[in-house]
């Protein structure tokens, strides 16, 4: 998650009127004055509204409601806007990704705060505020002093707790919270205990309910962690797929044979160019040679003279007319003379027979040229029917020669065969038993969280923190006793003008136990995970004085010094509780922000460190950039040199 657009109007601490984009990484935000902007607190107001009208302390102007709108990228993936006029009411908008236009979710506060825990996958405020809000006022030092202290007795060391505190400190009761929104007045007698003990029954119901809300609460983060590693497993496609459409859309981009208006194996007909020319420059040299040949027949040929004109048939006819004329002229035996006409017609006749004959010849020499056209043009038709395609294909491409065809067409062959083998993965993984059982698990899992949401509608619109009403009841218990046994509360500051300061609290066991709801492991198992790069942060910050850091197993913190000695947290500097706080707290940002990203709102936590380390922190908040978004409202400069932008607010 991340935060993009930040929208002001007549809000404390920023410009009257503003628009602020806001970028992924490191980026320190300036303020219009040298107080910071409470960019924490607004956040917090708009993400987490109590619907009790408290963020109206934000506006400028009383006169004047304030506005403000926060658009942020859900765990989901989804763009959500959420507006609100402070001190009233607000709504919360969600980007449609098809249409890019704003679709309205909800303008009830108690649905818009499960939908932001449930959907968008903002964690409790409490966590929220504890991990992902660094503020001064979070300092050891600077919160006030109430919590357990050691006082003598014959017993030897006992833990008695100060006015207003319970106690014993646990990870259910931690007193005061991080914030410092705790009051750490002295709890006064009650001066109605009836009435005090009616609402002290209030009270335990109000923290019965709580509890229930709180333990309903824990199974949805439970199941919305379940979901969005489900989710996780499914989208892990979505790289896969987008390659797939990538691929197909160059496939389908690319020209096609019939695209063209080219045969489909026009890259065969282009590799096979050569042998049909050579092909073709075979048969026409065959039919120039045979037609060689029958020219120089034709010309071995006598020339053909008309009949009409050859003077030996006319000769032979004559002499046939003339012997058959004779015969009806002369005697019967001198008759035999005409048989003489005979021969003269026989001789006319074999001289038609060879003028027939040559007119013959010379009529299949005429039929061969016939042919041997008829052969040319059946050559070249052939050819051209098999080379023209190629030829408009090179003027189509664009190439010299056809054997540069078939590589411009072997890049769809590529893609084709490149989408098969990515369509071929993408079955893979989502057959695979693990993608089958997310999508299986995914929907059960949501109807599980639906059913529980519906449950925690039904114990009311708005329930309480349930360490805001734990303190109120322990300190209404401690009101009553103080009631019922006056000399306790004398005996009491007694005990406190004696003692002198208390020592300051330790972070870890909060911190400690919301990373660990954070990453959903134990104790001990977070502190194995902090262990290492906590020591690195503290080393750092106080120039290598310490070389180590341990936890108890109920989250208690030790220190080890560069000489080997051993020492308590509560026993060290404030200055140095200080610097082991910001260390802690930026490797549990760092550790949780591999599983979950939220922006770190940092709000000039550093106004009572040394200026010489300020630099140090400011890389350390750099490399935070780089894995989560880190938001840093300050007025000093040095930290905008290190920073991937700077934003006047």
């Amino acid at each position: 998650m991340h935060f993009v657009e930040l929208a002001v109007q007549n809000v404390r601490g920023f410009s009257p009127t503003g628009r602020f984009a806001l970028k992924t990484g490191y980026l320190v935000l300036k303020p219009p004055a040298t107080d910071p902007s409470p960019m924490a607190g607004l956040s917090l107001a708009l993400l987490f509204p109590d619907g009790r009208g408290g963020d109206a302390a934000f506006s400028a102007s009383p006169q004047k409601p304030g506005k403000a709108a926060l658009t942020l990228v859900g765990q989901d993936g989804v763009t959500y806007r959420v507006l609100r006029e402070l001190g009233g009411g607000g709504s919360l908008h969600r980007l449609n990704p098809t249409t890019k236009q704003p679709e309205l979710v909800t303008q009830d506060t108690a649905e818009a705060n499960q939908f932001l825990r449930g959907q968008v996958g903002l964690p409790p405020r409490g966590t929220f505020e504890s991990i992902f809000c660094l503020q001064a006022g979070q300092l050891p030092s600077r919160r006030p002093r109430g919590g357990v202290r050691a006082t003598t007795s014959s017993g030897g060391l006992r833990t008695k707790s100060s006015p207003g505190m319970p106690a014993v400190r646990t990870q259910s009761s931690p007193g005061l919270a991080l914030g410092g929104l705790a009051s750490a007045q002295a709890v006064q007698p009650a001066h109605d205990i009836p009435a005090a003990e009616a609402r002290q029954k209030e009270l335990e119901k109000e923290l019965l309910l709580c509890k229930e809300v709180d333990n309903l609460q824990f199974e949805v983060d439970g199941l919305n962690s379940q979901v969005f590693d489900l989710e996780q497993k499914l989208r892990g496609t979505e790289g896969l797929k987008e390659k797939v459409r990538e691929a197909e859309a160059l496939w389908n981009a690319e020209p096609t044979p019939e695209k063209m208006g080219l045969p489909a194996d026009i890259a065969a007909r282009a590799e096979r160019y050569g042998r049909v020319l050579a092909r073709r420059d075979e048969a026409i040299a065959r039919l120039l040679a045979d037609k060689d040949l029958a020219e120089e027949e034709a010309a071995r040929l006598p020339e053909i003279k008309p009949l009409v004109k050859n003077r030996n048939f006319w000769i032979a006819v004559a002499a046939g007319v003339l012997f058959f004329g004779l015969s009806f002229f002369l005697s019967k035996s001198a008759r035999y003379v005409a048989l003489l006409d005979v021969p003269a017609f026989g001789f006319a006749a074999v001289l038609a027979l060879r003028y027939v004959e040559d007119l013959q010849e010379k009529d299949r020499v005429d039929r061969r040229n016939e042919t041997f056209t008829a052969r040319e043009k059946k050559i070249t038709e052939e050819f051209e029917a098999e080379a023209a395609p190629v030829r408009r294909a090179m003027e189509i491409f664009d190439v010299d020669t056809p054997g540069d065809i078939p590589p411009r067409l072997q890049r769809r062959e590529q893609l084709g065969s490149e989408v098969a083998q990515l369509r071929t993965q993408l079955i893979t993984q989502e057959r695979h038993p693990e993608f089958v059982a997310a999508g299986e698990q995914l929907p059960l899992i949501r109807q599980q969280i639906e059913l529980l949401n519906a449950k925690i509608e039904q114990k009311g619109t708005f329930v309480r923190d349930m360490r805001e009403v734990e303190r109120e009841l322990s300190r209404l218990k401690e009101s009553i006793a103080l009631a019922r046994n006056p000399q306790a509360m004398a005996s009491l500051s007694g005990h406190d003008v004696s003692s002198g300061p208390e020592p300051l609290e330790d972070p870890s066991p909060l911190l400690l136990g919301q990373a660990g709801d954070l990453l959903t492991l134990d104790v001990h198992a977070v502190t194995g995970v902090m262990r290492e790069r906590c020591t690195q942060y503290f080393s750092a910050l106080t120039e290598r004085r310490y070389v180590g850091v341990e936890w108890d197993r109920d989250g208690n913190t030790s220190v080890v010094g560069a000489s080997g000695r051993r020492q308590l947290l509560s026993e060290l500097p404030p200055r140095e509780v200080d610097l082991f706080f910001l260390s802690l707290r930026l490797t549990v940002v760092e550790k949780v922000s591999a599983r979950v990203k939220m922006p770190l709102l940092v709000e000039d936590a550093f106004l009572g460190v040394d200026e010489s380390r300020l630099p140090l922190l400011g890389r350390m908040l750099k490399h935070l950039g780089t894995l989560t978004q880190v938001l840093h409202v300050t007025p000093l400069g040095g930290f905008a040199q290190v920073a991937d932008a700077t934003i006047p607010l």
